[in-house]
């Protein structure tokens, strides 16, 4: 089924300064008619999807880094350089006018300066909005970030940003759940604390999926809640029941496409025809 939507600022409601009143203002966001308090974004990773996401229906777009990552043959975190980041981006803005959410994943620089100038190249292509995760991979293993430090990092980044003519929407992702430690949903309610008092627009936290811990994030922060696609999640009804703000679908369906291209390439092999390559125009 094709979701359809109608366009609204969705996010000033929520505004707590006059900058950030202009950040959000200009992340202007699409809605489930279905259900207004919802935005689906359509997660994708080149100009071919992009297209795909546009014709379908949806009106934002987010690109997913391990499926960027993934498309041009490395492992997830940082792997690719930021300039072929920015290479990927840019093919994807040249067939859409989409408003676009770049994940940067920890922000590509090893400085606050890096990261925030990172930021600005994309935002002088027009993006409208980023992710920044307060995990990084370290000698192949994911690490979470001191709080404190990472909170001090997003000031510095939010103070940096505000001497350039941009106005980012800067969505936070924090990763207790993701790595499934001890108290995940105290360690997220600390962190969402924290964030939201250092220039944190949106708090994006990946692999929640029981109802009361969602509820119990939507309580604890005036950011607006974004979850992920999971095996397990509340579908959108519920979960606009519960506050949820903005749903993503990560590298979900870029998996899935890979899954069926394997699948496809090895019955062409096994079969020693293309008849199952066409099956499905044949059954027009």
């Amino acid at each position: 089924m094709v979701v359809q939507f109608s366009v609204v600022s969705l996010l000033a409601a929520t505004a707590h300064s006059a900058g950030t009143h202009n950040r959000r203002s200009l992340w202007t966001l699409p809605h489930c008619i279905s259900n207004p308090s919802l935005l689906l974004l359509a997660n994708v990773w080149d100009a071919s999807s992009a297209r795909a996401a546009e014709q379908a229906g949806y009106q934002a777009l987010g690109t997913s880094s391990a499926a960027i990552a993934s498309m041009l043959g490395y492992e997830d975190g940082e792997s690719l350089s930021f300039d072929e980041l920015y290479y990927v981006v840019s093919r994807i803005r040249a067939v859409t006018s989409l408003p676009l959410s770049v994940d940067m994943e920890s922000g590509y620089a090893d400085t606050t300066a890096g990261i925030a100038e990172n930021m600005r190249r994309l935002a002088s292509m027009g993006i409208a909005g980023v992710n920044l995760e307060d995990s990084r991979i370290i000698n192949g293993v994911r690490v979470l970030e001191d709080s404190q430090r990472f909170a001090q990092r997003l000031q510095a980044i939010r103070e940096t940003l505000a001497a350039f003519p941009c106005a980012l929407f800067l969505n936070v992702r924090t990763d207790p759940f993701l790595m499934n430690v001890p108290n995940a949903r105290e360690e997220t309610l600390l962190r969402a604390q924290r964030y939201a008092t250092q220039g944190a627009d949106g708090l994006f936290v990946p692999c929640v999926i029981s109802p009361e811990d969602i509820a119990a994030i939507v309580n604890h922060t005036a950011l607006p809640l974004n979850v992920m696609a999971m095996a397990g999640l509340p579908d959108f009804t519920i979960l606009g029941q519960l506050g949820v703000r903005r749903i993503s679908m990560g590298n979900a369906l870029h998996s899935v496409l890979q899954n069926g291209l394997n699948s496809r390439l090895l019955t062409v092999r096994q079969q020693q025809s293309f008849a199952g390559v066409f099956a499905d125009e044949n059954q027009r």
